[in-house]
């Protein structure tokens, strides 16, 4: 297992870790000039906090500063309740996979939806089964612009608390189920010249409970594992959302998993993610940064 106890080159921040600044939104290219200033050398950012600022600008920031991606945040919320939904969101979807390429992610991640309508308080039905059938197809059509734009599309299965809003999709298993049904071969395919494989991006604070977790990311190996996102479980944990911890100061043992990720020849960026109203987001977006890379040496 790599030793990050010496520096944070293989830190990368997703940028809704620092969304909001002592309680006030944050803009992206300031997020990114107070990494740069920190050495922090790759990002996974939003695709709200790129539109805020311009598709062009933030793909130009990125190329100056030499910044890297871990991934970018993200597509997916395929089902929907009639044909113009669906088609809503596979286009909404393509237009996702082009930004990643303009931006040079190495994968697109998706947090692929639930029940329509749940999210707003309101789901239309009751069949979870209906949605993640939608949820098949549409990756199964994406997946073929995808391979055209060279971008790997990665599923992040969520804590089986969002499976009716955000996404019922929620186990590695279930993820990795997709991953052998719609890319058998795990590779882009003839019609282009280099792999975009259907992996997943592995969110820690989803998929630490998971009794199958270390058999699963054996399964997956290094050519489905696509991201390794970090933070802790808190207990208690106020908000289901966001009332994620630091590294650290909750229960899950990072390493442990780092180093089951690591052993199958994951190379990449431990990726920063953390959704904290009541915490993170009030505090100075220059501590935050410092406390993650601190806890990266650390115990990560």
């Amino acid at each position: 297992m790599r030793d990050f106890s010496q520096d944070h080159r293989w830190l990368s921040i997703n940028t809704a870790t620092v969304r909001k600044s002592k309680g006030v939104d944050l803009p992206l290219p300031e997020i990114i000039e107070a990494c740069v200033r920190r050495g922090i050398r790759a990002i996974s950012p939003w695709r709200d906090q790129v539109q805020a600022a311009g598709l062009a600008n933030i793909s130009r920031l990125v190329r100056t500063h030499g910044l890297e991606l871990s991934g970018y945040c993200r597509g997916g919320m395929f089902p929907a309740t009639d044909a113009a939904g669906l088609k809503a969101a596979r286009d909404d979807n393509r237009r996702a996979v082009d930004e990643a390429a303009e931006l040079g992610a190495p994968c697109l991640v998706l947090v692929v939806g639930g029940l329509p309508g749940a999210l707003q308080g309101k789901p239309a039905h009751k069949d979870i089964a209906l949605a993640r059938s939608q949820v098949h197809d549409g990756i199964a059509e994406l997946l073929e612009h995808a391979r055209q734009a060279r971008m790997p599309l990665a599923i992040e299965p969520l804590h089986p608390m969002y499976a009716a809003d955000r996404a019922c999709v929620n186990t590695l298993e279930q993820a990795l189920d997709l991953c052998d049904q719609l890319d058998p071969g795990r590779t882009a395919g003839e019609s282009a010249r280099t792999p975009a494989p259907l992996g997943v991006a592995l969110d820690i604070y989803h998929t630490w409970w998971d009794p199958k977790l270390q058999r699963q990311i054996e399964r997956a190996g290094k050519e489905r594992l696509l991201a390794f996102h970090v933070c802790d479980w808190l207990t208690p944990t106020v908000d289901l959302l966001n009332d994620r911890g630091m590294m650290g100061d909750g229960v899950i043992d990072i390493p442990r998993i780092r180093g089951w990720v690591e052993a199958q020849g994951f190379a990449g960026y431990s990726e920063v993610e953390i959704f904290s109203t009541g915490q993170w987001w009030q505090r100075p977006h220059e501590e935050v940064l410092d406390t993650c890379i601190a806890r990266h040496r650390t115990v990560v």
